[in-house]
């Protein structure tokens, strides 16, 4: 137990404090933007923020690091619409991102969410790593039932994310930890924590007995297995990662179609 909390302190250590940027440049299109770090995470999310003031300021864009050159340790983020916040009512501006204005990035990665298969599981992970604010399953058991959604699926995790300011998703599958960014869904880490598995509750372990299902629609049918539906999530959006490749090329045979969703040069 005393592996898992150095694991996972190590883990939100190093993702745990909000990384503040100045923005080099911004592309005519406002899709792009750079700014110098010395060390950063593909995958990493946050937003653009224009400070008026001191006081005053506004977040203009969502934001996610693309890319990182550890040479010249520029990381090229890509910006889409800043959408947490829809309010008709609330004022808002046309203002564009430009050189100056700040990247704010690993915003919430101090609050997170585990997936686990089992209470004991469960347990063992968030009892043992107190540095970081474990939201706990039962209000993400809440959302889907809302929903409608036994399985949970893209749309559920964001609402999850933005309800209750998430910033990380941790999954465990097969005697491994997996943390990732809970906007991008980007793999940041990837954990051995071997921990013997007796059971699996679906779709996840909560103390919510009954999700509630929709008539009909994506995520309305019961989770049948819990390893190859989290794991294609991950695949989805992690195409390129080599590493989650072999775990899965080495991995029980009924994972191997998944394989073919990878875009793995050789």
């Amino acid at each position: 137990m005393k592996y898992i909390f150095v694991l996972v302190f190590l883990l939100t250590s190093m993702y745990g404090s909000v990384l503040k940027s100045t923005i080099l440049s911004v592309d005519e299109e406002q899709t792009t933007a750079t700014i110098k770090v010395d060390k950063i995470e593909i995958g990493m999310s946050g937003f653009i923020v224009h400070e008026f003031t001191d006081e005053h300021t506004s977040i203009l864009r969502n934001a996610i690091v693309n890319s990182y050159d550890e040479n010249t340790k520029i990381a090229v983020l890509k910006l889409s619409d800043y959408d947490d916040l829809k309010h008709s009512a609330l004022p808002h501006g046309k203002w564009s991102v430009k050189a100056g204005d700040k990247a704010i990035l690993a915003f919430g990665y101090s609050r997170a969410l585990l997936v686990a298969p089992n209470e004991d599981i469960y347990n063992k992970i968030t009892k043992n790593a107190n540095t970081v604010q474990w939201i706990h399953p039962d209000i993400f058991a809440t959302i889907l039932s809302i929903s409608g959604h036994p399985t949970p699926v893209e749309e559920d995790f964001k609402k999850m994310s933005i309800s209750a300011n998430v910033g990380l998703f941790f999954f465990y599958l097969e005697k491994k930890l997996y943390t990732l960014d809970a906007r991008s869904f980007k793999i940041l880490n990837i954990s051995e924590i071997s921990l013997e598995q007796k059971s699996i509750k679906l779709p996840f372990y909560s103390r919510i007995d009954k999700i509630n299902e929709a008539w009909f629609g994506k995520g309305s049918d019961e989770l049948e297995d819990y390893e190859p539906y989290y794991f294609s999530l991950m695949v989805k959006h992690n195409p390129k990662n080599k590493t989650l490749f072999e775990i899965i090329k080495n991995s029980d045979k009924k994972l191997h179609d998944l394989l073919n969703e990878f875009e793995i040069e050789d």
